[in-house]
């Protein structure tokens, strides 16, 4: 196996080579800007080691790898419109920079242009995959948004919410690898198992990096899930553990439309740390980091394989950011 950062390379110049028509350009640049933001490319990356690992040739990837960073690219765009996100990767968002219509259509001409990728692979495992998550995405991302409206979310809704949203893909990325190598469904289907979980810890890490995390390497404004009134898993274990004053404090910040960004941002963050559910997130990480390593080595690779994989999934849940 490469380096991971063999393969980023291979990633990117595959994605700044992709060409796009020049007409009409309010609808093409807006694309060539999103997919130029750069990002961490973790699920194209994903796709190539998975390939290599299981004794294929990471070049018969490219075209699915390329295909699912662009799907997952279109899913940004589509969700800056409906969170109403100011900044992506420490840009400004497409909705911001044209508009709502326009990052609407360019972010359905990404997933067209998704689609194109993975069928190139010629394989209807792969293209059968990416479709069924697809739907799971779109139904993850419909529960995220029915929560905005609910307080009795429990946590296994949650994670159920982002292993939907969040986990399959990265899931799809190690899984669709596996079957261009020509893996069998037992271990197609462990690799899978261990990208979910490696997915789950990644999302609750950004749970963690969206209250406490540096905006500057974080790519996003911090709060914007507290903003947003998110139910994410720091939000409902708050809910569920706070009582008398805090229940009341609590009440207020989701529910006065006249606070400022700043003060909610700093009083529901300060009932997080009172009650102690970064604690609670990080054993969660932790746990589901447990299961992706497990899961890794499994597998039938090589131990320089696993021990790529295994640090990549802590990187992930350790994030930095």
């Amino acid at each position: 196996m490469k380096t991971f950062q063999e393969y980023l390379d291979a990633v990117n110049q595959a994605i700044a080579a992709i060409p796009y028509p020049a007409s009409p350009d309010q609808l093409y640049e807006p694309i060539a800007y999103h997919m130029a933001l750069g990002g961490k490319r973790v699920r194209p990356v994903l796709t190539l080691m998975a390939c290599d690992a299981m004794g294929g040739d990471s070049a018969l990837a490219i075209d699915a790898a390329l295909g699912l960073e662009m799907f997952h690219n279109f899913t940004l765009l589509h969700d800056d419109v409906m969170d109403n996100a100011d900044v992506r990767r420490g840009k400004p968002t497409v909705h911001c920079r044209w508009n709502d219509n326009t990052a609407i259509l360019s972010g359905d001409t990404m997933l067209t242009i998704a689609t194109q990728y993975i069928a190139r692979t010629a394989n209807w495992q792969v293209m059968d995959l990416f479709n069924k998550t697809a739907i799971e995405i779109y139904e993850g991302q419909q529960w995220d948004m029915d929560y905005e409206n609910r307080n009795d979310v429990t946590v296994e809704e949650y994670i159920n919410m982002i292993r939907l949203k969040t986990s399959v893909l990265l899931g799809c990325a190690l899984k669709t690898g596996a079957l261009i190598a020509d893996a069998d469904e037992q271990q197609a289907s462990l690799i899978y198992e261990a990208g979910v979980n490696m997915g789950l810890a990644f999302q609750l890490r950004d749970d963690v990096l969206d209250v406490w995390g540096n905006p500057e390497t974080f790519g996003k404004e911090i709060g914007g899930d507290i903003m947003n009134n998110k139910k994410t898993f720091l939000l409902i274990n708050t809910m569920q553990l706070a009582q008398g004053d805090d229940a009341d404090e609590l009440r207020h910040w989701l529910n006065d439309p006249y606070a400022t960004r700043d003060d909610k941002v700093r009083g529901v963050t300060s009932l997080y740390e009172r009650l102690g559910v970064r604690q609670l997130a990080e054993e969660a990480i932790s746990r589901y980091n447990d299961q992706a390593v497990a899961a890794f080595n499994q597998l039938k690779i090589s131990d320089d394989d696993k021990a790529a994989f295994i640090a990549l999934a802590n990187r992930l849940s350790g994030r930095k950011y």
